[in-house]
């Protein structure tokens, strides 16, 4: 078999979207610590529900880059059931190579319940446990990118690390899940000494890092790369990103859109995996940080983090018609 160009590992899942009308949502101040609430013990209606197959963190970049127009493939795990058979026909229809997908007797496949209420999200997971393998014998990628996985996935890690160590020629792209994150820098140290680019947004970097609220970005930043990635993105919601190569600090605006979300998604790993999907084509780190805000853009207007996912020549063409400050400026 060729070797890939993108590669992604992590967990593959099912989702249901449930979209709720009878709800409300309280926050504390600044928006901040919001909860959702509804009638207890009650019939509540709800307006419809839509099911995604085949998603999650790595899935979803795995079919970014394939529309981007990489070879594209994924290693995780599924069920010998009936949503693992759709989990694999949906990524088979999106021209992900599924080879490295193993499905477990005896076990379920993923599937968690999304409760959406006007343009956000609450997502209810499970992640099963499955006897996680790293193919040893998967020719390597230019790049592999790492997201979530369940809670008892430490020793895998130490798999991904040491295939990684065996392939110097493929990069790493880190875009840490809750659980990876819990684990700490120390238990991770291999990955993160390894990754090439690595991905989180604001509140993420404060609690990996164990800073304060408030924390300025450039201190994130060079926080982020002192743990060993050669390049650290930082996502600030509407604010845009922030970027270092060791360097250069930068900044990227969101793609100027005069529509309001529709579902929020998919949008972190829509700009994660088509900023590693620019940079595996050979596009520098500024263009590549131009390429992502577009793609996130688009994500949000759709159910679920696939739908709205666009090809290398749809992304491009927004591109060309960007207004002249959507650009990279420094930070």
């Amino acid at each position: 078999m060729e070797p890939l160009d993108f590669v992604a590992v992590g967990d593959i899942v099912t989702e249901p979207f449930i979209r709720l009308k009878d709800a409300r949502v309280t926050c504390k101040i600044d928006d901040e610590d919001c909860e959702i609430s509804m009638r207890w013990g009650d019939k509540i209606p709800y307006d419809f529900a839509t099911i995604c197959h085949g998603v999650g963190n790595s899935p979803n970049a795995a079919v970014a880059a394939a529309r981007l127009g990489l070879k594209s493939g994924l290693v995780s795990d599924i069920g010998q059931d009936t949503v693992g058979k759709h989990d694999v026909e949906q990524l088979t229809k999106e021209n992900v190579s599924t080879t490295y997908i193993t499905a477990h007797h005896g076990i379920k496949s993923n599937y968690h319940y999304v409760l959406w209420y006007e343009n956000e999200r609450t997502i209810l997971v499970k992640h099963e446990a499955y006897p996680y393998q790293f193919p040893k014998d998967m020719p390597a990628p230019k790049f592999l990118y790492l997201s979530s996985l369940a809670d008892h996935s430490e020793p895998y890690h130490a798999q991904i690390a040491e295939y990684l160590a065996a392939h110097p020629e493929t990069k790493l792209a880190f875009q840490p899940g809750t659980f990876q994150m819990k684990l700490g820098i120390e238990k991770l140290k291999a990955l993160y000494e390894r990754t090439h680019v690595f991905f989180c947004n604001k509140e993420e970097a404060q609690r990996i890092l164990e800073l304060p609220l408030g924390t300025p970005l450039p201190e994130l930043l060079a926080g982020l790369r002192a743990l060993g990635p050669q390049l650290v993105i930082i996502t600030d919601d509407r604010d845009g990103a922030y970027a270092s190569d060791g360097n250069d600090l930068m900044k990227v605006p969101m793609y100027p859109d005069s529509r309001a979300p529709y579902e929020r998604t998919g949008a972190g790993d829509a700009f994660a995996s088509t900023v590693t999907s620019a940079l595996a084509l050979g596009k520098p780190l500024a263009e590549a940080l131009l390429w992502a805000p577009i793609n996130s853009m688009a994500v949000v207007q759709e159910v679920g983090a696939q739908k709205g996912l666009l090809t290398r020549a749809a992304l491009e063409e927004f591109l060309k018609n960007a207004p002249p400050d959507y650009r990279v400026s420094p930070l």
